[in-house]
């Protein structure tokens, strides 16, 4: 039997319950930015296999550091035990990351980071004797992930509205949705008015918010936003006035994505907890960190059991998660990514400008290796069918694009050479020229 005939006869896909859906492409073998099909086509892989895939698939290097890992220690539970791969993985972060970021907590993947940094803030404020501070803000067009802490974060999206009488309620502050502003307000102008709603819920409420919660410089899922660095200053300021705990969401913006190792070093600012997944391992295994400050370690260290963190997965830290991370690291300064990312930076900015001028394009944004277009199809949202359509005339020329509805964004690997993100484009605006606005 064919994979095909497997998978459609026992797996379940996410997002692609329609009995209208094509059936998924069976992919045999994948290297560098290409995936291979069971039927022998050839792939571009424009999204990194879900933003996750830095460094290309098939890397010999990250092949290399998962088979040394396999022959000496595949899992052992992290509760009471330690190996060197987590313990030099978490040492290298710490190097990395903000300074005063000191402590890692490994979970499993992005979802997961952000649900640790929920409950791990939430409980800090009880070991420190304020347990009135037990709210969260989160940002319009959130989104955190697919468990019940996380989409309680998120935005109201078609992700999180089965659920809804599952969730705890969140503040929801503005976004700085330049396109689209909260405020009408207009960027070439604007003192990032849309802050103030933030401001009036702290000034009100700030006594009882454990933390506020942002994607920084770039929210992918809730639309390709990308920020003014004065957001995430701004943010960072009042929480530091109203006394808050500021985490920052880097699953999808870390290790390089917006032209910097983290997006927070855009302000730069120090954020007091931070999620990372996604590239960490170069896309080869789950693996999520939550990182956070000595004091709020500090505050989980008593003799008083009500006071530790209740909080481990089985799979926590394994080594051959944390062995790949290790190796994908030293790719990231060896083969001088930062570099290759600001030149697909540039490439991309003159490409995707100049596809502003296009009557079905509404805005063109670009952030380090990501770039995206708001096209002007019917009222926006996930749920867009212009979104499936592009994703199917792409897939038919060889090109992987996932569109968010009407969003259609391009986010490849960093060893994408300038040839082949040229033909990649070449096929964005060879469609659009046959797309229709409204």
């Amino acid at each position: 039997m064919t994979i095909q005939e497997i998978d459609r006869a026992r797996v379940w896909h996410p997002y692609t319950q329609m009995q209208t859906a094509p059936p998924p492409v069976p992919i045999v073998r994948a290297e560098g930015v290409y995936l291979y099909t069971e039927d022998g086509r050839r792939i571009l892989d424009g999204i990194s296999s879900w933003w996750v895939n830095i460094h290309g698939h098939g890397h010999p290097r990250l092949n290399e550091a998962l088979a040394r890992q396999a022959r000496e220690l595949e899992h052992v539970m992290f509760a009471g035990f330690t190996h060197r791969p987590a313990a030099e993985l978490a040492d290298r972060l710490v190097a990395l990351l903000p300074r005063g970021l000191t402590r890692i907590f490994y979970s499993d993947n992005g979802s997961t980071a952000v649900e640790v940094a929920l409950k791990m803030s939430f409980q800090y404020w009880q070991n420190v004797g304020q347990p009135q501070r037990r709210e969260f803000i989160a940002l319009d067009h959130a989104y955190h992930g697919d468990t019940v802490g996380a989409m309680s974060a998120s935005a109201e999206s078609p992700f999180t509205a089965p659920f809804q009488r599952l969730l705890f309620p969140v503040e929801r502050a503005h976004a700085p949705y330049c396109f689209r502003c909260p405020v009408g307000c207009d960027r070439a102008t604007c003192s990032i008015d849309c802050l103030r709603r933030l401001e009036s819920i702290l000034a009100s409420r700030g006594d009882s918010i454990a933390a506020v919660l942002i994607e920084p410089m770039l929210q992918a899922a809730g639309g390709m936003i990308v920020w003014p660095v004065e957001f995430l200053t701004g943010v960072r300021q009042l929480c530091d006035r109203y006394r808050v705990l500021m985490i920052a969401d880097e699953v999808l913006t870390g290790f390089g994505r917006t032209g910097k190792m983290f997006a927070c070093e855009h302000g730069p600012v120090r954020p007091d907890i931070a999620c990372l997944s996604k590239a960490l391992t170069g896309g080869y295994l789950p693996l999520g960190v939550t990182a956070a400050t000595e004091e709020i370690y500090a505050s989980f260290l008593s003799n008083d059991r009500l006071k530790t963190f209740f909080h481990g997965h089985s799979f926590t830290a394994n080594p051959l998660a944390c062995a790949v991370a290790l190796a994908s690291l030293d790719l990231l300064i060896e083969d001088r990514s930062m570099d290759r990312v600001a030149r697909l930076e540039a490439l991309l900015r003159s490409r995707f400008t100049a596809l502003r001028s296009r009557p079905v394009v509404a805005d063109a944004r670009i952030l380090g290796g990501v770039a995206a277009l708001e096209l002007r199809a019917g009222q926006g949202g996930y749920l867009e069918p212009i979104g499936a359509r592009l994703a199917a005339e792409f897939l038919s020329r060889g090109l992987l694009l996932r569109p968010l509805g009407n969003i259609l964004y391009f986010m490849p690997p960093y060893v994408i050479t300038d040839a082949e993100a040229h033909w990649a484009i070449d096929q964005i605006e060879e469609v659009l020229a046959g797309t229709r606005g409204d």
